[in-house]
């Protein structure tokens, strides 16, 4: 199942919320990345919070081995500076070099916390060229930024998982089709656009940056971890106060983990999400298998979609 070029076209480059000078415009069409094919190379890299140096990632090694790719683990991964792996200018380097080497097919986010939205505060560019990055939570604001531009290839996912979970990333990263997810349907409609994947903390405070992109048409999805119902509540006003829902095609919300005691009477978390967004007038889904916890399962920003409110799938088009 396809759209027309003309119908796909208009959805596949987005435009920034207000100027950006990245190294090309977001106007500028790129073809997606090649497939990961045997012999391909991954390269970690720690945009956020430092990592404890007895992390072992040699079953994330393992797995790119089986399919022939080689993960590189540079010794950086586990340098500390205050609560980040490194000065911003440290990891900005290490980020552009990562992105600037020809021989370098893909990158992984390790680590999460907080700090990949400074990199690009402290001056980081996209190079003009399309290349897989797989990650999510802290790691959401280079996503965005990468789709922003109008580089393809940025996944919202983990290498950890379960081997279903991590087969899914695969296929995506060899450019084959992968199965709809389903979470559950809370306002009908069928809408179709450019997915948009995102920790909605982490996006929250881009609002007003160039790294925020314009959502207009998009196929929204929201996830979230260890945030209160008062405190989702409030970023989603903040959204909706911003007119940055006004014209999404469609939301849908992953996982939105928190521990905390409600006191009676007070919303829900599914009670403020649905609230808060069941009056935009547009295809509402919840509980999709997407973030923090288990599974979080992969998925492309700027991929064509088609999300059903009534059934609750969310189905790759493109």
């Amino acid at each position: 199942m396809g759209l027309p070029a003309a119908i796909a076209a208009t959805f596949a480059w987005p435009k920034l919320g207000r100027t950006l000078t990245p190294a090309f415009h977001a106007s500028t069409p790129l073809a997606a990345p090649t497939p990961l094919r045997d012999g391909s190379r991954i390269r970690a890299v720690n945009t956020g919070t430092w990592i404890d140096p007895q992390t072992d990632f040699s079953f994330l090694v393992e797995r790119c081995k089986a399919q022939g790719w080689l993960l590189e683990l540079p010794p950086s991964l586990h340098r500390q500076w205050h609560w980040f792996s490194g000065t911003d200018a440290q990891r900005r380097a290490e980020l552009e070099a990562a992105w600037r080497d020809p021989h370098v097919d893909g990158i992984v986010y390790i680590g999460s916390g907080w700090g990949s939205a400074r990199v690009l505060e402290d001056g980081f560019h996209f190079p003009r060229r399309s290349l897989w990055s797989l990650g999510f939570s802290d790691s959401s604001s280079l996503l965005l930024a990468q789709w922003g531009v109008g580089s393809r290839g940025a996944i919202h996912g983990s290498m950890t998982g379960s081997d279903e979970q991590w087969q899914r990333t695969v296929g995506l990263l060899s450019c084959q089709s992968v199965a709809p997810i389903s979470g559950i349907g809370v306002i009908p409609g069928i809408a179709v656009g450019p997915l948009v994947v995102t920790n909605l903390t982490v996006a929250t405070h881009l609002i007003g940056t160039p790294w925020f992109p314009d959502l207009r048409g998009a196929v929204l999805v929201l996830e979230d971890v260890g945030e209160a119902p008062y405190r989702v509540d409030r970023m989603l006003t903040q959204w909706r106060s911003a007119g940055l829902l006004r014209d999404v095609a469609a939301v849908a919300t992953g996982r939105f983990s928190w521990k905390g005691e409600i006191v009676p009477g007070d919303f829900s978390m599914v009670g403020i999400l649905e609230e808060r967004l069941s009056s935009l007038g547009v295809p509402i889904v919840s509980d999709l298998p997407v973030g923090h916890g288990q599974p979080n399962l992969a998925l492309p920003l700027g991929a064509i979609a088609r999300l059903d409110g009534r059934n609750g799938s969310l189905m790759l088009l493109s």
